[in-house]
């Protein structure tokens, strides 16, 4: 056995340990796999020129352009969505990504269903009471818990789905632009990434008041 290699490979999991603190990377092989990937990509990134961005010559931050261009790709995906819907009984493209994950992930609580489209409950009630009005989901009884209700995807949702599928492909298509396949792969590394991170923060309903506090003081040691 090389073993040089074990001590590698023990070295790489005790950096993965130190570095994946705020439990950015699930703590398991995957995880595990992931951050390695990521790593290997910043190290090319870190060779590569380093990109331009507006207002950067004015001393904007990277951080303020990341934001303004994740705000500005949110508007431009919906104006393709909202296109793909336009001839359709879906009023919001909410209506449409509700009806996916439930034809994706199955029957779930409302809750569940909300919070897996990273929405504020009175937001999602109103998205829910709308598809119950359709017709396109139902409410059930939970199996595990009989004072909770779990809502399906019925088959008249299935169908108006169905009907809007190809519309909507291509909206996503679309939104993708002229990436080729190694920078798509790219980008999903790094919004994956930046979901990992943001994802359990959101889960935690933190008052808006003591959100940015509290991020801020159990992150600050990950800003560079």
């Amino acid at each position: 056995m090389h073993y040089s290699i074990v001590k590698d490979v023990v070295q790489l999991l005790e950096e993965f340990e130190l570095e994946n603190k705020a439990k950015s990377y699930p703590s398991d092989i995957e995880g595990f796999k992931a951050w390695i990937c990521d790593k290997e990509s910043y190290k090319e990134s870190n060779n590569a020129d380093e990109p331009y961005w507006e207002g950067k010559e004015n001393g904007r931050t990277a951080e303020s352009a990341i934001s303004t261009l994740l705000v500005h790709l949110n508007r431009y995906a919906k104006t393709y969505s909202k296109s793909a819907i336009s001839e359709s009984h879906f009023s919001t493209q909410e209506d449409f990504i509700y009806l996916i994950n439930l034809k994706a992930f199955g029957k779930m609580t409302k809750m569940e269903l909300i919070k897996k489209n990273i929405q504020d409950k009175p937001v999602g009630m109103l998205i829910i009471a709308r598809l119950l009005k359709q017709g396109w989901i139902e409410q059930e009884e939970s199996d595990i818990d009989k004072r909770n209700k779990v809502i399906a995807i019925t088959a008249k949702g299935m169908d108006a789905l169905e009907q809007q599928m190809a519309k909507i492909r291509n909206a996503t298509d679309i939104v993708a632009g002229d990436l080729n396949h190694k920078d798509k792969m790219q980008l999903i590394r790094i919004l994956n990434k930046l979901d990992r991170f943001h994802y359990p923060i959101f889960c935690r309903n933190i008052d808006s008041r003591d959100l940015i506090k509290t991020v801020n003081e159990e992150y600050s040691f990950q800003k560079n």
